[in-house]
């Protein structure tokens, strides 16, 4: 087990999990003043935000992925843009997988978050403002502590779902080496060259750490309401 742990390339792997980290990192700060907005607005926009926010999720990869793919190239406006301001090329690296992914698993990010919100005692927010608690303050110390299970779903399922990233980390990153080569394709690359060994390896790998993830947040989940259930009663 040991010698055929020490010949495998974690490379990819590690890959996946940078990506995903700064993927969930980036979509926290971004999501977490749209999941307030839209669980407090009564704005007839709201549903069409709402939809907005979840297209990603019906979305075929490959759709997504070409526009990414038109909307990061250097000939595009964006594109040129980011290049000249920051000399950062976005198409084909790590910082452009960043950008895709971004856009890919926002709604798992942003729906649990809104939920997390709708679901909070109104009174306890009331309460907040009227001792003089300015909104910030409110969602990160009034908020955010009292809606545990939904913060923890989004992180995590979020983390996750970014591992597990395949067409749109193809199509924007391709498959350099040490860049943009993460776990997921390489996987596909083996399955082409008809290495099933190393695709079982890594396919198996993947399955035990997102088995591992989901089963950490059905148990931090139910904890929680066995905690909530234990102390209304």
């Amino acid at each position: 087990m040991l010698e055929l742990l020490k010949t495998i390339e974690w490379t990819p792997f590690i890959l996946s999990f940078e990506l995903a980290a700064a993927t969930t990192l980036i979509l926290f700060a971004i999501s977490l003043p749209l999941a307030w907005y839209l669980s407090q607005t009564n704005s007839k926009t709201k549903p069409f935000l709402e939809a907005l926010m979840a297209l990603p999720i019906v979305l075929p990869p490959s759709v997504l992925g070409f526009y990414m793919l038109v909307l990061l190239s250097p000939s595009s406006v964006i594109g040129t843009v980011i290049h000249e301001l920051f000399n950062v090329q976005l198409l084909f690296s790590f910082s452009g997988l960043v950008v895709a992914s971004c856009f890919y698993s926002l709604p798992f990010m942003i729906q649990p978050l809104q939920s997390g919100f709708e679901s909070l005692n109104k009174r306890m927010l009331e309460a907040s403002y009227i001792s003089g608690k300015s909104r910030w303050t409110t969602i990160l110390r009034v908020a955010l502590p009292n809606m545990k299970p939904a913060l923890m779903t989004a992180v995590i399922i979020t983390f996750a779902h970014t591992v597990g990233e395949f067409g749109v980390v193809l199509m924007v990153g391709g498959s350099i080496v040490g860049e943009t080569k993460v776990a997921s394709v390489a996987i596909y690359e083996m399955v082409e060259i008809m290495d099933y060994t190393g695709a079982h390896i890594y396919a198996a790998i993947m399955i035990g750490m997102s088995f591992t993830v989901l089963l950490s947040v059905y148990i931090f989940n139910h904890r929680q309401r066995y905690k909530l259930g234990g102390l209304s009663s």
